[in-house]
């Protein structure tokens, strides 16, 4: 039986131009083939999110096709055949013997294929620093081409997102909103951390706006008295009179995130919780002004740490990161030195968590685009310091 192919998120021109961006960029490094490993990298060339990455597989783009072909674990064919914009003739299952296979595995598979059809004799792009040395060396050795590191290079185009990307991830920010203002309403004294926890996690994945949330991205719920950690979860403990909750989280659609931090006070905050955040506050607001068309990240790190040092503090990490699929893109940084030019359509986390000392901490953030005319958010969640009843 046929599976019927379900409808697609975006549509096929949308991803023939971003395949067009790519094999650009395999012309200008004189490679014939590009194989890509990426979770993030092939979901943005075909529309593929299911979660088979934790086997090999691989994305494979030919300068002479104008589709790719996908080459994947048997079981997670139909995945991919319900998912991707591609022929299913481009969706190749290997058989399950190379699962835990001590010599063959998946790889092969892929170089197998490109021997076959007679490119593994050609320049070929290999996402080589996001794969075991072992395996790079297998590509090298059976395959009888150059093998040409292209680690990030797609993750770069990545980073200008088309207006549909900007649409896509509006609406992931408007279930980062819905997230955000859950939390507001069951946080409460004597209230478990993971049963508030339970409540935002079904909101993100209810969504809003009619638009569920498609998967879940990292959630993190530092409460007093862990909240200068950054990156744990929810635990066992009821919140208390004077807690202190820090959130992260993003809804998600199709691939697509817009994170958003806040921080929440069951009672009234600290003076220095207080001041720091109206030093954070006035501090995004330097930098999404400083992120326009031609800035560097340079510029909107200056901009924020320049501000927050007027009110008496410092941040140790970066401002923020590029941002899009699976929510980090591991390329420009809003830190000062990182000299990216800022282009329309490009956005970031402009994550600015602070945490001082050991007992200390306090989160804030805003995802955004680069405009002419600066960083545009797309929460609409107001900057406060939310403060909750007792």
């Amino acid at each position: 039986m046929t599976i019927p192919k379900a409808a697609q998120v975006f549509p096929r021109s949308e991803y023939l131009r971003r395949l067009s961006s790519v094999k650009s960029e395999m012309e200008r490094r004189e490679i014939e083939s590009l194989v890509l490993t990426v979770p993030a990298n092939i979901t943005y060339l075909s529309g593929y999110t299911s979660k088979s990455g934790y086997v090999p597989q691989g994305l494979v783009v030919s300068i002479d096709d104008e589709e790719p072909t996908f080459i994947t674990r048997r079981q997670d064919a139909p995945a991919a055949l319900h998912q991707m914009f591609v022929d299913r003739s481009r969706v190749i299952g290997y058989p399950e013997a190379l699962i835990a296979n001590p010599d063959r595995d998946g790889y092969d598979a892929i170089i197998d294929f490109l021997l076959d059809k007679g490119i593994g004799r050609k320049n070929i792009g290999l996402e080589a620093k996001f794969l075991p040395a072992v395996t790079v060396e297998k590509f090298r050795s059976r395959l009888d081409a150059k093998v040409v590191d292209c680690t990030n290079a797609v993750t770069w185009i990545r980073g200008v997102k088309s207006d549909l990307e900007i649409a896509m991830m509006r609406e992931a920010a408007a279930i980062s909103d819905a997230g955000m203002l859950k939390a507001k309403e069951v946080i409460r004294p004597r209230v478990r951390e993971a049963d508030a926890s339970a409540e935002i996690i079904a909101t993100l994945v209810r969504g809003a706006n009619g638009r569920p949330g498609t998967d879940l991205a990292g959630f993190f719920l530092c409460a007093t008295p862990r909240t200068s950690t950054c990156h744990i979860r929810w635990t066992e403990d009821a919140f208390q009179e004077g807690s202190q909750i820090n959130l992260e989280f993003s809804g998600v659609r199709h691939g697509y995130t817009s994170p958003l931090m806040r921080t929440m006070s069951i009672g009234k905050p600290s003076d220095q919780i207080r001041r720091l955040h109206e030093g954070e506050v006035a501090g995004l607001e330097a930098a999404l002004d400083a992120a326009k068309t031609g800035s560097t990240c340079s510029d909107v790190a200056a901009a924020f740490n320049t501000t927050l040092k007027k009110h008496g503090f410092e941040k140790e990490s970066r401002c923020g990161y590029a941002v899009g699929i699976d929510w980090t893109e591991p390329t420009a940084s809003l830190k000062e030195g990182d000299m990216t030019v800022l282009k329309p359509n490009m956005t970031f986390h402009l994550m600015l968590g602070n945490w001082i000392g050991e007992d200390v901490g306090y989160v804030i953030s805003e995802t955004f685009r680069v405009t002419d005319a600066g960083g545009e958010s797309f929460t609409k969640l107001p900057r406060q310091l939310f403060e909750i009843s007792a």
